[in-house]
């Protein structure tokens, strides 16, 4: 069971990460003159998105709700999370390399093609959606009930085995 000094500890954690992937998105653009320290920046990037994901699989399988076997209403609540952290993540790292591979040699030139701005656009409103989501959803997994056995957790397991 998360205890609460546990769960303030990963909310940490996560809002860590979540920041630090704010900040890169923010502030790449600023260091386009160095691409070596531009592509560190992204892989760590990149790994903290993942990690985000374990994190919130691993407080999903520590709920009483999973222990039970309700995996069902569990990816039922947080589809979209899941759904949109694999799309940003898919998205990041597409921006990244295309990006990258634009300006490696020519660092200082302008290179905006058509499909990168596209790919921005998408990029950067995928990442509003992760953001707003998966802290939807970190704050929903401190909820006590998801941790113990209650009412509404029987009658779902009841209508589930119906």
């Amino acid at each position: 069971m998360l205890q609460a000094g546990n769960y303030s500890l990963v909310l940490l954690i996560q809002m860590t990460l979540l920041t630090y992937d704010l900040f890169v998105n923010s502030f790449s653009e600023l260091l386009r003159g160095a691409p070596v320290i531009q592509l560190v920046l992204f892989i760590i990037q990149d790994i903290a998105i993942l990690f985000n994901v374990i994190i919130i699989l691993l407080m999903m399988f520590n709920t009483y709700v999973f222990q039970v076997g309700l995996v069902s209403l569990l990816l039922e609540r947080f589809r979209a999370l899941l759904i949109f952290s694999a799309v940003y993540l898919t998205l990041s790292i597409s921006f990244h390399c295309w990006v990258l591979n634009l300006r490696w040699f020519e660092s200082n030139r302008f290179v905006w093609t058509d499909g990168l701005q596209a790919l921005f656009v998408f990029q950067r409103t995928g990442a509003v959606m992760y953001y707003y989501l998966y802290k939807r959803t970190a704050e929903y997994m401190g909820d006590p009930r998801l941790y113990e056995d209650s009412l509404w957790l029987r009658e779902a397991f009841a209508r589930d085995r119906q």
